[in-house]
């Protein structure tokens, strides 16, 4: 095989991962809200409307060979990392709860899970982003090299 196929096949891998991350994180909430009966947060909601069509623009992208999907990708990932960062400060108490967006019924800071004792809803979605955006980047950066060499 050719170094340039070879390349390819990695970032391709790449992709592959994200979508399967993206999946999981919407069958994920998916469980949460519609098995576990765990309703979710004014933020929860805003981080799911960013994750939700991640999954299908990495469906259709590897689909259709598109090389283009990360100019669609971006803007979903920035503003869903920001959100779940702002989520996680509240979440642990770095920002005070007044400034959350939450109503009283359903406080941002709840906790509904802790599995070990530190694996939150909240921290789920911040992975989630962060290795979104993290696999992405290395995609990005990759694809510029094979450009320039």
């Amino acid at each position: 095989m050719e170094p340039s196929i070879l390349k390819k096949n990695r970032l391709n891998w790449i992709k592959r991962a994200n979508f399967l991350i993206a999946l999981v994180g919407v069958l994920g909430s998916l469980y949460f809200s519609e098995v576990m009966k765990l309703p979710p947060c004014a933020l929860c909601w805003y981080q799911r409307i960013l994750l939700y069509p991640l999954a299908l623009i990495y469906l259709v992208a590897l689909w259709t060979e598109d090389q283009g999907y990360q100019k669609y990708i971006f803007p979903f990932l920035a503003i869903g990392l920001s959100i779940a960062s702002y989520h996680n400060l509240l979440y642990y108490g770095f920002i005070p709860e007044k400034l959350a967006p939450c109503n009283a019924a359903l406080s941002c800071t709840s906790k509904q899970l802790e599995v070990f004792g530190f694996i939150t809803i909240p921290l789920l979605s911040l992975a989630a982003f962060s290795t979104l955006l993290i696999g992405e980047i290395v995609i990005f950066i990759r694809q510029k090299k094979e450009i320039c060499s």
